[in-house]
């Protein structure tokens, strides 16, 4: 299914607009529709695709991990979005989201089902995690903002955050919402992440300079290892699957 071109974010520009978000990633129906378990090998592009319905909010997420940093989304929250751009485009990620949710009471919902929804859609390209480095790190500045982030495609979700963001708002996003955000993304992804900021004062540029980092460290653990052979990178032979969240 090809989604209509959604509409962009109020003021928010894409790194390149040159696809629909969602349906922006060429594949046919049965693609999209299985998971291969060994795409280190295939050389099959490493794709997910979620479509989230509740009763707050509707999400499609389509992401392929094989990408160029294309992206098109439109959350409804404009300061979500211009993260996500950071992702897809420091991330070398394809990223297209469209959500609707209860904006008119506040972005919480949309923000943590966006959150929950491109987890399950990275763990579902990954698969098996066979062949991956699995671990990544970056250590992100942004003028006087430092911020670190490792992970593990691990499996086993786990999040320690330290983040300390003097504002309440960026623009009209609650910045509570960054940890929710990544919560969510943990929880269904089965990703261990650690966020640490080592330096900063200014609001934005500590939450865009978690986010950059954040695209680092996923852009290296997700690439393809050549002297694994497509392996899976545990010395157990194993590595648990994530089973979602919400």
């Amino acid at each position: 299914m090809v989604l209509p071109t959604p509409p962009l974010s109020q003021g928010m520009v894409p790194y390149r607009r040159t696809q629909a978000a969602v349906g922006m990633i060429p594949a046919s129906p049965a693609a999209r529709s299985r998971v291969s378990p060994d795409r280190s090998r295939s050389g099959e592009p490493r794709r997910g695709e979620i479509h989230r319905i509740t009763g707050e909010t509707d999400v499609r997420v389509e992401l392929n991990l094989d990408g160029s940093g294309l992206c098109q989304v439109a959350t409804g929250v404009p300061f979500l979005d211009h993260m996500l751009h950071q992702l897809a485009s420091h991330g070398l990620l394809d990223l297209g989201i469209v959500a609707s949710g209860d904006t008119d009471i506040d972005d919480h919902h949309t923000n943590e089902d966006v959150g929950i929804a491109l987890g399950q859609a990275l763990a579902q390209a990954l698969g098996e995690r066979r062949g991956i480095h699995r671990f990544g790190h970056f250590l992100a500045p942004l003028d006087e903002a430092l911020v670190q982030v490792a992970l593990d495609c691990s499996g086993r979700p786990h999040l320690s955050y330290g983040l300390s963001i003097p504002a309440q708002r960026i623009g009209s996003y609650d910045t509570d919402l960054v940890k929710e955000f990544f919560v969510a993304v943990v929880n269904s992804s089965g990703l261990t992440l650690h966020i640490r900021q080592l330096e900063g004062v200014n609001s934005h540029h500590i939450v865009e300079a978690c986010f950059k980092a954040f695209a680092r460290a996923l852009r290296m653990a997700v690439e393809i290892d050549p002297r694994r052979a497509g392996e899976v990178p545990s010395s157990k032979g194993m590595l648990e699957q994530a089973r979602g969240w919400g």
